[in-house]
């Protein structure tokens, strides 16, 4: 299976090829692509007041490195940018994305 190809990003948007379904805040894995539900994990996005607020904790990188899971945290932009050049390549590539910050 490979990566799907994020199609479009723009402020609380993003598409993703062959997906009919707009999101705003996406998951994305070798085959599909699906909303983000910060209710699943607990995360309350109203605890962030500031889109420069939104982080990934330290101990979620430890644990996927741990794993053998190589890890990169960008702003969403240079994400997107950076998962599209791994997937174009054929890398087994996954992702969170966040489109309003």
């Amino acid at each position: 299976m490979s990566s799907p190809e994020i199609a479009s990003l723009s402020w609380g948007r993003m598409t993703v090829k062959g997906c009919s379904t707009t999101y705003k805040d996406c998951k994305v894995w070798p085959g599909g692509s699906r909303t983000w539900d910060w209710r699943e994990t607990g995360t309350n996005p109203q605890l962030f007041s500031l889109p420069a607020s939104l982080k990934v904790p330290s101990s979620t990188v430890d644990y996927l490195k741990k794993h053998g899971i190589d890890v990169l945290v960008l702003q969403t932009e240079m994400a997107v940018k950076e998962y599209n050049a791994l997937a174009a390549q054929g890398a087994k590539v996954g992702g969170v994305f966040h489109s309003t910050c």
